[in-house]
């Protein structure tokens, strides 16, 4: 019941409080940043999940832990993401572009990344009987959808969502802390017993994934504050989309996904202080 229902209406309202906060114009910024952005997206749904699948391999990590470690590198930035931006004195609106785009884009990159995972990783029983084209119907309900469904509420009533969207902010993040409570509870044997092995994958990730986007986007002559964004996005991964998705498919895939929320609050936060102070600077 939890995992089922509970869980894809948790998520469904987190990404219409994200729609809340998104205009069309966040969408057409592609074209008048267009490096920032696609150095961004190609970083967030091609590096990620490429970053995921190196880690799995030479951590040699069971096979379904391995797919639930590509399906989080896989699933998009959030609304925490953007958060962690703003405190971290970073270029917010690249953030929320890199957050609408990738969770659009999740319909495709995640069901993509998670065939090959399944593959390369031999994790036949981990995705057996499972009807993709049904997984890839329901994250665009749970999450394109209700996307698109906030954007409308605030293109047509503005006043009343700028008046009651930081009460659905607020709802949002407990609903994220719920949802990564549940999948704690839901699966607490498991997460006892892969734990360590899981926690090492979940933090190079996280860590990982923070450095070498930055590292491509000073590379790439972006400001401290653009490649701040970029990094946070990596960082701080919407590890609700792939709690929800993986109980669609098999439970055990929750388990890196939730291991990964608690490690990325205290390492997003560090990256914030740090680049808080040097972007004052800037």
């Amino acid at each position: 019941m939890i995992i089922d229902v509970v869980l894809p209406a948790a998520l469904a309202v987190i990404m219409f409080t994200l729609g809340l906060g998104l205009t069309i114009e966040d969408f057409r910024r592609v074209f008048v940043f267009p490096r920032g952005v696609s150095i961004g997206l190609v970083n967030l749904v091609l590096i990620s999940p490429l970053l995921a699948f190196l880690i799995a391999d030479l951590l040699n990590l069971d096979p379904a832990m391995a797919l639930g470690l590509v399906l989080l590198g896989a699933s998009p930035g959030g609304t925490l993401a953007t958060m962690f931006t703003h405190l971290a004195k970073g270029e917010t609106a690249l953030s929320v572009t890199m957050t609408a785009i990738s969770s659009v884009c999740s319909v495709i990159t995640i069901p993509l990344f998670l065939t090959l995972a399944n593959e390369y990783f031999d994790a036949g029983k981990s995705l057996e009987d499972v009807n993709m084209p049904i997984v890839v119907l329901r994250t665009f309900l749970i999450t394109v959808l209700p996307l698109s469904i906030g954007m409308s509420v605030r293109s047509r009533s503005p006043e009343w969502v700028d008046r009651f969207q930081p009460t659905f902010m607020k709802v949002s993040i407990g609903l994220f802390f719920g949802v990564v409570l549940a999948a704690v509870l839901s699966e607490l044997d498991l997460i006892r017993e892969n734990f360590w092995r899981v926690a090492g994958g979940a933090l190079l990730l996280n860590s990982v994934a923070m450095t070498l986007s930055f590292t491509i986007a000073r590379l790439a002559r972006l400001s401290e504050r653009q490649s701040t964004a970029i990094a946070m996005e990596l960082g701080i991964h919407n590890g609700t989309v792939a709690i929800v998705v993986a109980g669609m498919i098999n439970d055990e895939l929750m388990i890196p996904a939730a291991v990964y929320a608690i490690f990325m609050y205290f390492t997003g936060s560090g990256f914030a202080y740090v680049m808080a102070r040097r972007n004052s600077r800037a």
